[in-house]
């Protein structure tokens, strides 16, 4: 079956990269709450991989364009600095390993100024790679895997379809920074309804802390359409959090989180109030943010549903 290059979908912090696709969808495709719930993964060939590559050394160096190479690829590459690849879709580290070294190689052979490759990363996936596997992966410059926490509650992990349980989690990240690999985390606030927020919050923390990962984000829940998750908003079942709740779930997270050095941000869109800063260094801020939102429960404070978004 032909590959259906995916849609860009990436970390913020990747807005400078080429997006370069090796898979498409996710093989863990069961997560009530995403909107890859019931994909398909696709896994691109690897002589098809390369000839994008080829194409794209082609146009950095000369200019030159092929008429074969889809238009989407000379669209990004007119951006880009030549300093960043992010692999492509969102499991792009499942690839068979033999060939995802190879393909790093020849990233690295083709644009030897390349500073860093990226790629999303289920648990999964990096439980699959053993750590010999992972330092291959960071000498060939696969700097940071951008990785679902979503929440640290294994009765949520459960129930949501995650697929791992925190103590996975806390294994997977671990092992990837024992490798040298940069994690960077994403909780999702209100992923346990009204009834569990709190635990949901604290659990949060206690992995996040456990892990110790060099980065961190929240995004706050929205409901996907065509997800179970939706499903059960729409019947009644699953009770979604208010906007001042999810500040308090925020707020949580940071107050019982211990990192040596993360920086941690809620500046994703979905979020009803963006904070951001370096913890430990900056939490007494960060709280008194979220703080003098909380105490004055003024919805003018808040970032409109309109403006949120995935």
């Amino acid at each position: 079956m032909r590959f259906e290059r995916p849609d860009i979908i990436r970390p913020p912090s990747e807005w400078k990269s080429y997006f370069l696709p090796l898979t498409k969808g996710c093989s863990n495709n069961s997560c009530a709450f995403c909107g890859y719930y019931g994909s398909r993964l696709q896994v691109r060939e690897i002589s098809e991989v390369k000839e994008e590559i080829n194409a794209l050394s082609l146009y950095m160096g000369t200019g030159i364009r092929l008429s074969a190479v889809p238009d989407i690829v000379y669209h990004i590459a007119r951006g880009w600095d030549g300093k960043r690849i992010f692999l492509q879709d969102g499991d792009a580290l499942i690839y068979p390993f033999p060939k995802l070294k190879e393909i790093l190689e020849y990233l690295n052979e083709k644009f030897p100024h390349l500073e860093r490759i990226a790629t999303y990363a289920t648990p999964q996936d990096i439980l699959r790679r053993d750590p010999d596997e992972l330092r291959t992966l960071k000498e060939l410059k696969l700097g940071i895997f951008y990785t679902g926490l979503e929440s640290g509650w294994d009765e949520v992990l459960l129930k949501v379809g995650k697929g791992v349980n925190s103590y996975q989690i806390i294994e997977a990240g671990k092992r990837a920074r024992q490798a040298g690999i940069n994690m960077s985390l994403t909780v999702i606030l209100g992923l346990a309804g009204v009834e569990g927020s709190r635990k949901h919050a604290v659990e949060t923390a206690r992995v996040l802390s456990e892990i110790d990962p060099e980065y961190a984000g929240a995004l706050t829940l929205t409901l996907v359409s065509g997800t179970p998750l939706y499903r059960q908003g729409r019947e009644g079942i699953f009770h979604p959090i208010s906007p001042f709740e999810s500040l308090e779930e925020l707020r949580t997270i940071i107050e019982n989180s211990n990192f040596t050095g993360c920086f941690f941000s809620s500046m994703h869109a979905s979020n009803y109030q963006a904070v951001r800063g370096k913890l430990p260094q900056e939490k007494e801020r960060m709280i008194g943010e979220l703080n003098y939102a909380l105490g004055r429960r003024d919805p003018s404070l808040l970032r409109p549903e309109f403006l949120r978004g995935l």
